[in-house]
């Protein structure tokens, strides 16, 4: 799944703090001591976080293709850790691997 890193995303990365506005990176209300970034490092940032972002996806998918963690405790209790982590764990790490 896409997820499009906004400008506003990009501007609360960079600034920190609170920031009030519009979700889409206008009319952004700064707060004293903020100091706006300019458009190459908002651009910049958006970038960044989109690389950041698209590199987890891996996880993401993981996350949702392993069972409940009550599930996966039961299976631990029942079979042991060794048997949970061929079983459960490897099959879903064969899936979706780590990018290198």
């Amino acid at each position: 799944m896409i997820y499009p890193i906004t400008r506003f995303d990009a501007i609360s990365s960079l600034v920190g703090g609170q920031l009030g506005g519009c979700l889409d990176g206008t009319n952004i209300d700064y707060a004293d001591g903020q100091t706006p970034p300019t458009e190459a490092e908002i651009d910049a940032e958006v970038i960044r976080l989109q690389a950041e972002y698209d590199a987890q996806e891996y996880a993401r998918n993981r996350k949702t293709e392993y069972p409940p963690m009550a599930d996966q405790l039961d299976y631990i209790f029942h079979n042991g850790v060794d048997k949970w982590k061929e079983d459960i764990v490897q099959p879903v790490k064969d899936k979706y691997p780590k990018p290198e």
